[in-house]
C-alpha cells in the first residue's frame, strides 16, 4: 500500500488540523449553538483522523522519525492559515498561542508521538 499511504498522511494531516482549528474556535465563541457545531465537527475530524491514523501504520508502531516530523510541521502550517484566514473573515477572540500545545496533544491522541 505504499502508492496510497503519502495521499492517506494527507488527508490525516487535514482532518488532525481541522480538529485543531475547531478546538481553538470553540474556545473562542460564546454562543452555545455555534459552540455545539464546533464541537460535533471536532468529534467528527478526529475519529475520521484515527482511522486514516491505522490505515498509514498500525497504532501499535511508531512512524518514523521523518513523517513525524513532517506530519507535525504540516498541522501547524494549515492549522496556522486557516486560523489567520477566519480572523480576516471577522472571528474574534482567535487564540494563536495555543496552537502548537493543541497539535502536540492531537499528535499524542492519535499515537503519532
Amino acid at each position: 500500500m505504499p502508492q496510497n499511504r503519502k495521499k492517506l498522511i494527507e488527508l490525516f494531516i487535514g482532518n488532525l488540523s481541522n480538529v485543531i482549528v475547531h478546538q481553538i474556535s470553540l474556545a473562542a465563541t460564546d454562543k452555545d449553538e455555534i459552540a455545539s457545531k464546533y464541537k460535533k465537527e471536532l468529534e467528527t475530524s478526529l475519529s475520521i483522523s484515527k482511522k486514516y491514523r491505522e490505515k498509514i501504520n498500525p497504532k501499535n508502531y511508531t512512524l518514523p522519525e521523518k513523517d513525524i516530523g513532517y506530519i507535525k510541521t504540516q498541522v501547524s502550517n494549515k492549522t496556522i492559515s486557516e486560523l489567520r484566514k477566519r480572523i480576516s473573515q471577522g472571528y474574534k477572540n482567535i487564540d494563536l498561542s495555543l496552537i502548537n500545545e493543541l497539535v502536540d496533544k492531537a499528535l499524542k491522541d492519535t499515537n503519532i508521538v
